[in-house]
Formats: C-alpha cells, structure tokens, sequence
C-alpha cells in the first residue's frame, strides 16, 4: 500500500489520505463504473466506447494488474498495468469524475512510475487515443515523449515513453 497524505512538494493537488493498493476481484464492478464514469464522455468524440471502456475488469484483477486509489471510504481513483515480454505498459489512469483535478492521477501516475522502477524497468509506457489531445498534454507535462503513432483494435493511439531515472 502506498499511503499519499496532503499536497506533493511539486505544488500539484492531490487528496488528502489516498490509499493505493491492488484492487480485490469484489470491487471489479465498481472499477469498471469508475472507468466508465471517466471515459464516457470521450465515446462522442471517438465515435465508440474507449479500449477501457471494454475491459474485462475481472480478468484484470485476477491478472494482478489494477489497483485502486481509496479516498476516504471510497474507490476514487483506477490504475492498470500490464507486464509486457519487454516492456510495462501504463495501460489505463481513471479517476471518478468527481475527484478529478485534484491530482489523483497524476499521483496515480507516480505510483506506476515506482512500480516500473520497483520492477527493473528503466522506462515506461503508455498510450491513448490519438483525439484525447489532453491526456497527451498532461502526460507531456509528467515527461513523457510521443514515440509512435499507430492504429491498432480499432483505435487510433498514440504511444508515449517516460525514461526513469
């Protein structure tokens, strides 16, 4: 568990108390209704649900990918990581729509960073939707660089990388 207490020296907000820890196959329902809360608003501009959108939740957390952020009694916040033959993938950030802007993800984010490290990488990656042009300014703002652009399942995505240090 990783326990985040007050706001990070980088002047970013971020939720009092946030817990993250690996999601229980219980709480799958209520990752999957955060995922869908953060991302529905992307279907009209995409012109289909996002990839996250159509996860299999339960998988996920059999496969020891997701943890959740709990703020209070509450799941506020969704991380999925996905252990690749020669990479990490940063696979999915969610944060209830409530919560957002509070500097959960960017928190959410952090943890995925020591995770990779904790794990020997010395990079991480990620990608998202060639139209979700926010998500790619906020992940150029934590460091990440656009390596690729691509369309793969049906999506057109643009991947990022982030060298750890």
């Amino acid at each position: 568990m990783n326990q985040l207490q007050g706001p990070p020296d980088d002047g970013s907000a971020r939720p009092a108390h946030a817990t993250i820890r690996p999601a229980a196959t219980a709480e799958a329902d209520a990752v999957r209704d955060i995922v869908h809360a953060a991302y529905r608003h992307y279907i009209e501009r995409i012109g289909q649900p996002p990839g996250p959108m159509l996860d299999d939740y339960v998988a996920r957390i059999a496969g020891g990918q997701v943890w959740v952020a709990d703020v209070g009694v509450r799941i506020a916040g969704v991380l999925v990581l996905e252990q690749q033959p020669h990479r990490l993938m940063l696979d999915n950030v969610a944060v209830r729509p409530d919560c957002q802007g509070t500097g959960l993800g960017r928190a959410l984010v952090a943890f995925a960073e020591a995770e990779a490290r904790r794990r020997g990488w010395r990079e991480i990656v990620l990608y998202t939707h060639v139209l979700m042009t926010e998500n790619q300014a906020l992940y150029r703002r934590l460091g990440f660089v656009e390596t690729d652009r691509v369309t793969e399942k049906g999506f057109d995505r643009v991947y990022m990388v982030k060298a750890l240090e």
